[in-house]
């Protein structure tokens, strides 16, 4: 399996609260729902949902996973909802138990060991691990060389701060850009693969 990270991206790399007001306020973040003008369903929603539909996992962290388990079960009939509503789900957590797991096929995987999880679930086979939000996660994804793709949506604006996915580590990881769309809101869909 390879792991692929999609994400919702400002000019200025924040990653934070793109769906909600109330998202993630955080450090005082005050631009929840900043990505939502930006959509544009023909070009995104169906890059989405053919790479959902070539993925076999979904990792989340904790709040991404607890912010997603309010709003898609209850969704159906497209794409994207019909694949992420039966996807096996793992979400890294210490504070979460199985009684916690209302949004079922889920598997909690502890912090301590969240790497060597994710390196083995590498190992077997099938599509993508399916990554989104949890930028705290997808750093330590980053810092750790697990990351075989990344889908960025840089989308036109500057938030002046918030929270990003990128290590600060003073690692070099080269990627290659594999495909580019621009959708009909300016925003670029960048596809980056690994290099190697």
């Amino acid at each position: 399996m390879k792991t692929l990270i999609t994400e919702f991206i400002s000019l200025d790399g924040v990653v934070q609260a793109p769906g909600g007001t109330d998202e993630d306020r955080d450090g005082g973040f005050a631009h929840g729902g900043w990505s939502m003008k930006y959509f544009d369903p023909a070009v995104m929603g169906g890059m989405f949902s053919e790479l959902a539909g070539q993925s076999d996992a979904l990792l989340q962290g904790r709040r991404t996973y607890q912010v997603s388990a309010e709003a898609w079960p209850t969704r159906s009939g497209d794409p994207f909802s019909d694949w992420i509503n039966r996807v096996q789900k793992y979400v890294v957590s210490d504070t979460l138990d199985e009684k916690d797991l209302a949004w079922k096929p889920t598997t909690v995987i502890r912090g301590k060991d969240f790497l060597e999880t994710v390196s083995d679930l590498r190992t077997k086979p099938g599509g993508y691990i399916y990554v989104y939000g949890s930028s705290r996660m997808v750093q330590s994804l980053l810092a750790a060389d697990l990351v075989d793709e990344l889908l960025l949506t840089i989308e036109p604006i500057l938030l002046g701060g918030g929270k990003t996915i990128f290590p600060a580590n003073g690692n070099a990881l080269p990627f290659e850009l594999v495909s580019t769309v621009q959708a009909s809101t300016g925003a670029q869909v960048c596809r980056y693969a690994r290099a190697r």
